[in-house]
């Protein structure tokens, strides 16, 4: 494992992801989890009463995330595989991480729409919009903004209540993040 996701795993993922308002007990939903560097930390912050479901279509990257949660002996994270549809009932998540996982124009409002089903009336959406118009390797975010993008987020019904600017993960390094909170209106 390299230094920098063990590093985050072991330690610095769960001071990020308690600042950005992870508790205890929770049911959390990471969307697009790839190898799970968000899911594990958040499933020893939700602990045994909690549950990390982690939704990712990339079976490769699930099946090392399965092996990370035992060797960390974690038994609250369910793996989902499927494309953009989860296969949970709505309004039956606390909080939703999205994090580098809209950058494809394609797939955006539906996986907003999707949140926005699955998510809690008071909810936490907690968006990393990595490669947007400022932000180094440019995708197809490139001609949107952080405004932009939090433009069309609120757009799908959700309220921004915080900007987090902070060091996160990603892929395999640390990287400076602009972190979107967004909460679900009652």
């Amino acid at each position: 494992m390299d230094s920098d996701i063990q590093k985050w795993i072991n330690k610095d993922g769960e001071s990020f992801l308690k600042e950005i308002g992870l508790k205890k007990s929770q049911v959390v939903l990471d969307f697009g989890c790839g190898e799970g560097h968000y899911a594990i930390p958040a499933a020893k912050i939700v602990g045994d009463k909690g549950k990390v479901y982690a939704f990712d279509r990339d079976n490769g990257a699930l099946n090392v995330l399965e092996r990370t949660a035992k060797q960390f002996g974690l038994s609250n994270i369910i793996l989902v595989n499927k494309d953009t549809k989860v296969p949970l009932r709505d309004g039956s998540i606390d909080v939703i991480l999205a994090y580098d996982v809209i950058h494809y124009r394609k797939n955006r409002k539906i996986i907003y729409n999707e949140i926005y089903r699955l998510l809690k009336p008071a909810g936490l959406f907690s968006l990393y919009p990595k490669h947007y118009k400022d932000d180094f390797p440019l995708m197809e975010l490139a001609d949107l903004g952080l405004e932009d993008i939090i433009k069309e987020v609120e757009e799908r019904g959700f309220v921004l209540f915080e900007v987090i600017d902070k060091k996160c993960l990603h892929d395999t390094y640390y990287n400076e993040c602009h972190i979107l909170n967004f909460n679900k209106p009652y």
